[in-house]
């Protein structure tokens, strides 16, 4: 399941996860064997693979031809990808996407593998022995997507009330393949902004606009309403690609010790949770997710604490729909100033942040940004850490507040 939405009428895209892929061990005992494996999945659920720690690859086999978007949910904990062969990818992290684009693939079948890899190593300042599992495997959705010369990567639209009247701003990515006419339409709770660029050239373009609204809902734990945003590239008066996503109208501000939404104080009632099962490890179905929410409901909580990394879009989906209030937080967890001083922590670090604010930002279900928990925020190297990660989530969204984490 990759959302509980649609996000696409014009962009063809199908889920390539949810059927039997082939696993194969690359170390240990049963190297080379190959396996029937369900994904999304975790090696260690898998018989006799429980404490593996390794590389395992994941292959299968699809239809498609032209420029091919392949976007992987989360691969744990390291990913290489790799169509017909050739590699297309490779990321750093389980808990946020990533996507390879091929161009000009010829029509017919195709090999899809993807190298997961849950090994520790000094190459990994983030992936650490710590005191929750984690784990191996293509542990999220992967998608298939058919694009043209074009295509929106994302929409980010931020809701600030003022006298009365909630203000809109959006901010609209587009990649072209290559420099194309474009027309690109953006509706927002039934009003429109329209941008033409005559030529748009190679690679990313932002463009940025704003609307007010005098007769929408407040997105609230007791009333979570949302709208919905729809992006469309169009070339001569066709659409050629296009996105959907959903946010709701609400603001989140400090005042002294107090987190105010929409203008009042939060009681914050919450519990912190692992995406972990006893029979699905991390890559939790989507029944499983929701009975995780239907006990916190019943405890009475209000809000959620991912734990320690960023969470499946479909939890936070739900949370969105539910009016369950998220502190999400990046993967960085339980440091000492000696591991914080691995020469790649700075940079992976500032990854995992960057990934997570851009991917999750509509979310209205998101108050804050949580980052570095239990790190060595005491030491002076430590706090510089702090201060970047800080300015790169405020460069991203001023519109919540980061929290340093201490629990």
């Amino acid at each position: 399941m990759i959302r509980t939405f649609r996000q696409h009428t014009v962009r063809p895209q199908q889920e390539l996860t949810g059927k039997l892929w082939h696993f194969t061990p690359l170390q240990g005992e049963q190297a080379g064997e190959v396996f029937p494996v369900p994904t999304p999945s975790c090696w260690e659920t898998y018989p006799g693979f429980g404490l593996y720690r390794g590389e395992g690859r994941y292959e299968t086999r699809f239809a498609g031809s032209g420029n091919l978007r392949i976007e992987c949910k989360g691969v744990s904990h390291t990913a290489t990808v790799w169509l017909d062969g050739e590699q297309i990818a490779a990321h750093y992290n389980a808990y946020t996407a990533f996507h390879a684009v091929a161009k000009d693939v010829p029509a017919g079948e195709h090999t899809l593998a993807i190298v997961a890899d849950n090994r520790f190593s000094e190459q990994s300042a983030l992936h650490v022995p710590n005191d929750y599992m984690s784990y191996g495997g293509i542990s999220r959705p992967v998608v298939l997507e058919q694009i043209g010369d074009a295509f929106i990567e994302y929409v980010h639209v931020t809701p600030a009330k003022k006298d009365g009247i909630w203000h809109v701003h959006a901010r609209v990515c587009v990649h072209a393949l290559k420099s194309v006419p474009t027309l690109l339409r953006v509706r927002i709770a039934e009003k429109k902004l329209v941008f033409d660029a005559q030529s748009l050239p190679e690679g990313e373009s932002v463009f940025e606009g704003d609307l007010s609204f005098d007769n929408v809902s407040a997105w609230s734990p007791e009333t979570p309403a949302l709208y919905t945003v729809t992006a469309t590239l169009e070339r001569g008066g066709v659409p050629f690609d296009d996105l959907i996503d959903r946010f709701g109208f609400r603001e989140v501000a400090v005042s002294g010790k107090h987190i105010l939404l929409n203008g009042a104080p939060l009681r914050i009632k919450g519990v912190c949770r692992h995406e972990d099962h006893p029979q699905y490890g991390c890559a939790l179905p989507f029944a499983a997710m929701a009975y995780d929410l239907a006990l916190i409901r019943d405890l009475g909580a209000n809000s959620v604490r991912t734990a320690h990394y960023p969470n499946d879009e479909v939890f936070l989906d739900l949370c969105d729909e539910l009016g369950m209030l998220v502190w999400e937080e990046n993967h960085a967890r339980g440091l000492s100033l000696e591991q914080m001083q691995n020469p790649n922590f700075e940079r992976q670090a500032l990854g995992v942040t960057r990934e997570m604010v851009t991917q999750h930002y509509n979310h209205p279900s998101i108050y804050i940004w949580g980052i570095l928990n239990e790190c060595a925020s005491d030491s002076a190297y430590g706090k510089s850490c702090y201060e970047e990660q800080f300015a790169c989530i405020h460069s991203i969204d001023r519109s919540r507040p980061p929290l340093l984490c201490e629990l």
